[in-house]
């Protein structure tokens, strides 16, 4: 007896194909900085010539995996919304897992893997070890991945200056799990890991790198870092 195809739920395979072409994947890959970017710039991430790097941007944005922004004369690409990033961010962690990594490293690597941009929130070791921490001292509750932020983490992100009620308001979950590629463990995402982020460039802790994702955090910043997540 033949096995009937499911019929039922999302079709992947459109979606798989869009991200599984190495130019656009490239391409994607970039994006997931939160920067919005040219199609000239993609381009050169993709290693490909400008015509070819418009045809490929016309799927990813038929396909609803990135959304273009004008700004005057100029168009700019940015992800469509931050369930691509993670998609992109989990596929990141199953490749890695498979073995299928860049047999040269970059001089970023280690600058990646330690802090960096994931769409709009902290990842790579300093991003898990934070979030760990607010498990480990009852300021977010984790149930089998579900984050829920519990009073006396309010109390504490208030202190930080971050607001509770605004972050909680919008569409966006407040917080979520994202798998870390580099770590193979999880970091924060969601509206309370975007204003995370930029609560650490406001305080002047960190800036993000002009050329990669990495985010660099300064001696002070990250002495600061530490002391208020309470990491060794």
């Amino acid at each position: 007896m033949k096995d009937t195809p499911l019929k039922d739920g999302p079709i992947i395979a459109p979606v798989a194909a869009l991200a599984g072409d190495p130019a656009r994947a490239n391409m994607l890959v970039a994006l997931t900085g939160g920067k919005a970017l040219t199609a000239s710039e993609l381009a050169n991430e993709a290693g490909i010539t400008a015509q070819t790097a418009s045809s490929h941007l016309a799927k990813l944005e038929t396909g609803g995996l990135i959304t273009r922004v004008k700004q005057g004369r100029h168009a700019y690409f940015r992800l469509a919304n931050p369930d691509v990033a993670l998609m992109l961010e989990t596929m990141m962690g199953v490749a890695a897992r498979g073995g299928h990594l860049r047999t040269r490293p970059g001089p970023s690597d280690p600058a990646m893997r330690k802090a960096r941009m994931c769409y709009d929130h902290l990842a790579g070791e300093m991003g898990v070890a934070m979030l760990e921490s607010l498990v480990a001292h009852g300021q977010i509750a984790n149930d089998k991945d579900t984050l829920t932020l519990t009073r006396k983490g309010e109390g504490f992100l208030r202190g930080f200056g971050i607001d509770i009620e605004m972050l909680d308001s919008g569409r966006r979950p407040l917080c979520k799990t994202c798998l870390d590629w580099s770590m193979r463990r999880s970091h924060l995402s969601g509206a309370l890991g975007g204003a995370l982020l930029d609560k650490f460039y406001k305080l002047d802790w960190a800036k993000r790198d002009r050329k990669s994702r990495a985010v660099i955090f300064s001696p002070r910043g990250e002495k600061k870092f530490r002391e208020a997540f309470r990491l060794s």
